[in-house]
Parts: C-alpha cells; sequence; structure tokens
C-alpha cells in the first residue's frame, strides 16, 4: 500500500476522489508521524488531531453521499502560527500571546476549511515572524529533518520542516522579506511568496504590513499552485487585496513548458558573498532551463544595492508601530510590576512588555522607534521608502527584458544551530550605522551630512 505520509497532495487527491482511501486514513497516518518524529523536530506548537480527524470524516461522509467537493478535500494542511484560528491557540512564537484562543478565523484560513482541508496544526516560527533559522521562538527551535542540528530556516521553520519531514503534505507560511523561501531553499522544499496583495491578509498578525505576505509551502511545484489557488483571491476584508482573479497558476505548473521564456540573471545578484557551491548549483539551475528551451538574458537592477539598507529600515519601523497593540490591556500576557502598590497603565504595560517580548523583538523595536522618531523620520523611514520606490522601477524595466527574474533564493545551504547568534547586537548596531551613508549614494536622495558619523 502506499505510504500516505510520503504521499504529494496531487497524489492524495487523487486517491482520495477515487476513494481509494479515506481521509480519516491520511489524517490519522500524518498524525501518527507526528506522534512518532516531531519530539525531535519539533515542526509544531499546537496539534489539533481531534479537530483535524473531524474535519477529515465529515468530508468522507460527504464524499460517500456524492455531495460536490474541491479537488483537495480531505488533504490535510498545517499553518504558521501567525495566522488567526478560531478556537485554537494563536501565539506567533511568543510568549506575549501564549494561551490567546481568536474568536475568528483568519481569511486564508476559512478558505482552507471551506475546501475540506483538515487543519492539522499550527506551526513553530521566529517570534514575530523575526529571523532567518526559527531560533528566535520562545517555545524553542525547529530543527532540520535532513540533520537535527541545522536550521529549517526562518522565520517559517516550522512549515518547512513539517512539509520536509512528512508530517503534512502541505502548509502554509508568511513572507515579509523570505521566511517563505529561504527556508524552502535550505529544507529541499517548494515555497512560494505570491505578489503583495494576491492572498488576503485578514487574521495574520502584522509584522511589516506593506510586506507581509502568505503563501504554500510543499514539496512540489503543482502542490503548490493546488494550495495557491485554495488561498489566492480578492477578499473585500483586506484593503490591501488585489480585485483580480487568480492567476491561472495550475494550468501553468501542469503545462510546465518554458520553451521560448526569457529567463532574466539579475547582475547585481550574482557574484560575491554566496557560500561555495550555491552559485554553481544556481549555474545548473539555469542550464537546464536552457536545456528547456528558455533563453537567458542578463538585466541590471541598480537600486537593488540598497535594498538591504532600505529593509533594515522599513520592516523594524512598522514593527514598532504593529507591536504597539500588544499592552497588556486588551489581550494576551498581563504582568504587574513587583514592589509596586498600585502600578500605573504604564507601569503594567512596561512590565508586560518586558516578560513578553524576547530580544529580538526588542531589538526592532528599539530600531523601528528610533528610526520613525522625530528628526529622523524622514532621514531613515522616509528615504527608506523613496529606495524602495527605486527598487519597483527597476523591476518594470527588467520586466520589459525578461519574463522572469531569478537569483539563488539563499546565499547559504543551512547553518548549523546556533553559528548566528553570537553578537546579534553588533551586527544590527553596524548595520543602522551604515545606512545613511548606503542612501546617500542614490542619485537625487537628500540624506543630512554627518548623519552617519553621529550615530556610527
Amino acid at each position: 500500500m502506499t505510504d500516505l505520509t510520503r504521499a504529494t497532495a496531487a497524489e492524495l487527491a487523487d486517491l482520495l476522489g477515487a476513494r481509494t482511501v479515506s481521509s480519516r486514513e491520511v489524517t490519522q497516518a500524518l498524525l501518527d508521524r507526528t506522534a512518532a518524529v516531531d519530539g525531535a523536530v519539533h515542526s509544531y506548537l499546537h496539534v489539533d488531531a481531534e479537530g483535524a480527524l473531524a474535519a477529515a470524516d465529515a468530508v468522507d461522509q460527504a464524499r460517500t453521499a456524492g455531495e460536490p467537493l474541491h479537488v483537495l478535500a480531505g488533504v490535510p494542511v498545517a499553518v504558521k502560527d501567525v495566522m488567526a484560528t478560531e478556537g485554537l491557540p494563536t501565539t506567533c512564537g511568543s510568549r506575549i500571546l501564549e494561551g490567546w484562543v481568536p474568536p475568528y478565523d483568519a481569511t486564508l484560513v476559512a478558505r482552507l476549511r471551506a475546501a475540506g482541508m483538515p487543519l492539522l496544526g499550527k506551526t513553530n516560527m521566529d517570534e514575530f515572524a523575526m529571523g532567518s533559522s526559527t531560533e528566535h521562538s520562545a517555545y524553542g527551535p525547529s530543527r532540520n529533518p535532513w540533520d537535527l542540528d541545522r536550521i529549517p530556516g526562518g522565520s517559517g521553520g516550522g512549515s518547512s520542516s513539517v512539509v520536509a519531514s512528512f508530517q503534512a503534505p502541505l502548509a502554509i507560511g508568511t513572507d515579509t522579506g523570505g521566511s517563505i523561501r529561504q527556508p524552502a531553499a535550505v529544507t529541499g522544499t517548494v515555497g512560494a511568496k505570491p505578489t503583495y496583495g494576491g492572498v488576503s491578509r485578514y487574521g495574520l498578525v502584522a509584522l511589516a504590513s506593506s510586506l507581509d505576505q502568505a503563501g504554500p509551502c510543499t514539496r512540489t511545484v503543482l502542490d503548490a499552485a493546488l494550495l495557491h489557488e485554495v488561498i489566492g483571491g480578492h477578499d473585500p476584508m483586506d484593503s490591501t487585496s488585489v480585485d483580480a482573479p487568480v492567476p491561472p497558476v495550475l494550468e501553468a505548473a501542469r503545462r510546465a513548458d518554458v520553451s521560448g521564456m526569457r529567463i532574466g540573471i539579475v547582475r547585481e545578484l550574482t557574484g560575491e558573498g554566496f557560500q561555495a557551491g550555491v552559485q554553481q548549483r544556481f549555474d545548473e539551475a539555469v542550464r537546464h532551463l536552457v536545456d528547456a528551451g528558455a533563453e537567458v538574458v542578463e538585466v541590471s537592477c541598480p537600486s537593488f544595492t540598497y535594498a538591504l539598507a532600505a529593509y533594515y529600515l522599513i520592516l523594524p519601523s512598522e514593527a514598532s508601530s504593529n507591536l504597539a497593540k500588544f499592552d497588556a490591556m486588551r489581550y494576551g500576557l498581563r504582568v504587574e510590576p513587583g514592589g509596586v502598590d498600585a502600578p500605573s497603565a504604564e507601569q503594567v504595560m512596561a512590565a508586560t512588555r518586558d516578560a513578553g517580548f524576547g530580544d529580538e523583538v526588542k531589538r526592532r523595536i528599539i530600531l523601528g522607534t528610533y528610526a520613525l522618531s522625530s528628526g529622523y523620520y524622514d532621514a531613515y523611514y522616509g528615504s527608506a521608502q523613496k529606495v524602495r520606490r527605486l527598487i519597483a522601477d527597476d523591476f518594470t524595466a527588467a520586466f520589459g527584458s525578461a519574463d522572469v527574474l531569478v537569483s539563488p533564493t539563499a546565499p547559504t545551504t543551512a547553518f548549523r544551530l546556533g553559528d548566528k547568534l553570537d553578537d546579534p547586537m553588533a551586527m544590527y548596531l553596524n548595520d543602522i550605522a551604515t545606512i545613511p551613508a548606503n542612501l546617500a549614494g542614490i542619485p537625487g536622495l537628500s540624506v543630512p551630512s554627518g548623519l552617519a558619523d553621529e550615530d556610527g
């Protein structure tokens, strides 16, 4: 008999449609796999076995009754713990939300449920999606199932590792600056960040609202397309949602034809900075595309040089604003300061945020608040927004000569747990000290002279 845990979502859909297996059998096999391996991998923060089996039974009954069903009905899925799930805890990998159970579903979760997909549980993540290794989760790191001493990427390392360890055929992640794509790269899975607004963000706890986007984590491109068709599309509950039909991603995945396609190699994303072997494998992948009939063209995106500097300003700035809502008054953790008989609201908020937020979150709040402060807003956040516009213009120009742009997903393979945690504050201080100098190199962008020296 087919090992149901190793089957792709497309294969499971075929088996379920033919009534060769039941959704309960598939779901139970995956739950058994989780019981056997997740103690070592730590992909999940919460497993909902009872809810998943109940959903599976409902699909099996509907199929027996001959009711029309979605192609993925009965295929289980896991979701990153940054999405609101009615009746299930949503912690964002943080102590400040420990035990919080939302009273509603994110639109994306509601669409999964409506398609009849049993929800296996909530996957681990860097706290509030701040990180690239899942080591900043308040509940401990996830591990790469191919080598338990290495990271599964981040911030969605739980979603990548749950798929790579065959605990789920499908998972949902979120991507702000690579948190779906980089975990996929280091675990040998498939991850896609859809176009901003292509998937509803309603019910996703925001990190940086202008950058966040949910998307699929799978083991095949076909599965990613199948999942995207479930979660994509306009949502009136999300003011940033794109009011347009979902592109024919499933048709494209099934056709898998790149003949005549123009593949753009970005000049600024090649050369130094890659771990040995990464550039080599990328070049091999490009040659496969050429062999399949694609044409390779080189494009230049000069503003990409300033992308990291802009990102280090936009993300912390928006994060510091978004995380202000965690004030001990409305939901989540509440800690009263010791030795104070009648603490003020400000004292309770300070004690709660100190106890509930981890070091990485505190660092980014500090940086973002600084960048938004009086006298620095225009020089930092305002300048970064102008750079973003230049980057968007570079993309537009590049797509004038190429159909798609390609680059290595990440500069390194999976590093060992703990290797990058030595002195993060020194890293951040160095980065933010160099940002004004970096931005000052952009023609037409005004940055106050001496700012880098003052803050360095």
